[in-house]
């Protein structure tokens, strides 16, 4: 039996694209887990031929990924820290955001553009399922409730607390299985006057940036402007503004208001762009395996010729898109002997599928690698200045994304 949309129930009988199979992308791997069987399962990526959202089956559990042992932090992202704190100024500035305003962030993580409405004076309160971080959030001072967002624990939060001014909910759309309860929560949370802000990855420019590493099972589903729309519009929200963002490859900022309401003109052009890249049709999605063949056959090719030459390769970043790829390549150890990362949580654990050990950052001046493979590639700047003493030794930087590239 084929899967059912998730956004208008039809039949998923199209293929976008199949990467096979592959380990949850954050099921990092304590030493003693190393021998004992991994559970995997499908990458295959579909379109409906009704309402044209392009989506992942919920082979996994939200239950099951974001878990208290979740080990996303947005905080070890300088650069993301910082885009937070500029839409929170932008927000207060357009919003006219203070003292007597309330702000709610769904999936609000480690409390990272929270904190910066508490700077402000402003009441907040985060939305965050996973143990953890939520924790984490609560030492910043954000306020935290620690479960998922749907249409029943919105109007709960929004009889206890009021309703907002401000609903945030970034890098969330995709990672909701229950794409229209979710939704629902959105509208439960906001006032009849207030505001939905939305970031997420824009599909338009995952297809063009051959960003397929961005495929995992935490990933639900991928957005144009318009699928975005149809969503939002289900819950009674309508898309009012839209800002191109270069964050996560290509993202969209999304505004949306209870009701009907007049769109940008940014909103029209967006959806011009998307219906002249035939997004707005089943047929102009084709053609992406192909692209993600020669993504797969740049990186191979490289890593394997540095090992012939004698050349060492460490990574950069133990991200979820990172597993995605080095899984999808067949990338183990003997390519790829270790990367390492800020985050603490990760250090002495191993990547899913691969098993390649994450370190703390400093082993790269210990060890001295001649190149040094950058899995985030989103952060390249950011990431290329903190490792700019790596020069020292000549090493150098390279991306696998949109294509193979010394940086």
């Amino acid at each position: 039996m084929n899967p059912a949309c998730r956004l208008c129930a039809a039949p998923l009988t199209r293929t976008f694209v199949d990467l096979g199979m592959s380990p949850p992308c954050e099921s990092y791997l304590r030493p003693d887990q190393l021998d004992e069987p991994e559970t995997t399962y499908s990458l295959h990526v579909r379109i409906c031929e009704r309402c044209l959202l392009v989506q992942l089956p919920a082979h996994v559990a939200a239950e099951e990924i974001f878990t208290a042992d979740y080990a996303y932090f947005s905080s070890y992202s300088d650069s993301w820290v910082a885009h937070a704190g500029r839409f929170v100024d932008d927000m207060a500035a357009r919003l006219g955001l203070g003292a007597g305003s309330f702000v709610v962030e769904a999936a609000s993580n480690d409390g990272y553009l929270l904190q910066h409405a508490v700077a402000r004076g402003i009441r907040v309160l985060g939305v965050e399922p996973c143990g953890g971080v939520a924790d984490a959030a609560r030492a910043l001072g954000v306020p935290t409730e620690s479960v998922f967002l749907g249409e029943r624990t919105g109007t709960e939060i929004a009889e206890r607390h009021g309703p907002a001014d401000l609903v945030v909910a970034n890098n969330v759309l995709a990672h909701v299985p229950d794409l229209l309860d979710f939704v629902r929560g959105l509208r439960a949370l906001v006032a009849d006057g207030g505001t939905v802000s939305l970031e997420f990855p824009h599909l338009l420019r995952l297809i063009e940036g051959r960003q397929y590493d961005t495929i995992y099972h935490e990933h639900y589903s991928y957005f144009t402007l318009r699928t975005a729309a149809a969503a939002l519009a289900a819950a009674g929200l309508a898309v009012v503004d839209v800002e191109e963002l270069s964050t996560h490859g290509g993202s969209l900022r999304v505004l949306a208001r209870p009701g009907e309401q007049r769109p940008s003109e940014m909103v029209e052009k967006v959806l011009a762009d998307e219906r002249a890249a035939g997004l707005h049709t089943v047929e102009g999605h084709t053609g992406f395996a192909q692209e993600v063949f020669e993504v797969k056959a740049g990186l191979l090719e490289f890593l394997l010729t540095a090992a012939r030459e004698g050349r060492s390769v460490a990574g950069y970043g133990a991200p979820g898109k990172g597993n995605t790829l080095l899984n999808h390549c067949g990338v183990r150890e003997d390519l790829l002997p270790f990367t390492v990362d800020r985050n603490p949580h990760k250090h002495g654990m191993h990547l899913p599928g691969t098993h390649i050990p994450v370190h703390p950052p400093e082993r790269l001046a210990e060890v001295r690698p001649d190149y040094i493979l950058i899995l985030p590639w989103n952060l390249r700047a950011e990431i290329a200045q903190q490792i700019a003493y790596t020069r020292e030794w000549g090493a150098r930087l390279v991306v696998p994304i949109p294509r193979l590239e010394f940086v």
